[in-house]
């Protein structure tokens, strides 16, 4: 028998393509159950670090919070929900109460060892108003510490009541340059309108003293906070004064051009301010 006897006939195009396609379809088929499998098990509970270790919900509440005070995260609308029981456990406890004394006591160590006054009248130190002199804790108390997206008109309407508490801590460093006679101002992005239940909640906890209370007009309201702020320092400082320090609970409060001699930051978690 020849050599071509033992041939078997050539395979049809349509049988080559069907074999292939078996594989092609396994392979398509085990990718579709496998997606929902992985991004099922994107879950904080479950993840590691890069060494194995296994994270757990504190941890990686504990290093969001971190990470925002470190400026690393930026820009966020919400507290992540997972997040929202530390945070309110956070910013009620010891330990908060503890990281914002020690912003004081730096503030007060700067006194006594960086600042030359000039003793000309125009040595003064800046304070932000929300939660760095007075708490808007008790309102996002009830809106889910931070867990709910910012209703500008609700918390306007409750700074219009004039409850906000004082931050202890820093109305004994209020209290203290107002002492060495520096010129204490004001620089807050509540608007103008609440010009008066603002003077009226500070000194009912109180602040007295101070030299001027900025607001934000109407013609501020399409600049950033941070460039609004910037402003106003430059037009004090075109002014002759000398800032020697700023105290505020946002970045945005103490960045950006015509910054101070020293800027110092109080913890907040809750939002953030651009």
């Amino acid at each position: 028998m020849s050599p071509s006897h033992n041939l078997l006939p050539p395979p049809s195009i349509t049988s080559v393509k069907q074999k292939m396609e078996k594989p092609l379809g396994c392979l398509l088929g085990f990718i579709c159950l496998l997606v929902p499998l992985t991004v099922a098990d994107w879950n904080i509970l479950n993840q590691k670090t890069q060494k194995g270790l296994k994270i757990r919900l504190k941890n990686y509440c504990e290093s969001w919070r971190m990470n925002v005070e470190l400026h690393n995260i930026r820009d966020f609308q919400v507290v992540p929900e997972e997040c929202t029981g530390y945070i309110a456990k956070y910013i009620r406890s010891t330990q908060y109460k503890v990281d914002s004394e020690r912003a004081i006591e730096e503030c007060i160590v700067y006194f006594g060892t960086s600042c030359s006054l000039k003793k000309d009248g125009k040595d003064a130190w800046i304070f932000d108003i929300d939660d760095t002199l007075l708490s808007t804790v008790p309102y996002y108390k009830t809106h889910n510490f931070g867990g709910e997206r910012l209703n500008v008109t609700s918390l306007e309407e409750w700074m219009r009541k004039g409850k906000a508490p004082a931050l202890e801590h820093s109305l004994r460093l209020f209290n203290e340059i107002k002492a060495r006679g520096i010129q204490i101002i004001l620089v807050s992005s509540r608007r103008e309108y609440l010009r008066s239940a603002t003077i009226g909640n500070l000194v009912s906890v109180g602040y007295h003293g101070w030299n001027s209370l900025v607001l934000r007009h109407p013609d501020d309201e399409l600049k950033s906070v941070e460039n609004y702020k910037a402003e106003v320092r430059k037009q004090l400082i075109n002014g002759g004064y000398h800032i020697w320090g700023i105290l505020g609970d946002q970045y945005s409060s103490i960045e950006g051009l015509s910054s101070s001699k020293r800027p110092f930051k109080l913890p907040n978690p809750l939002y953030y301010v651009p």
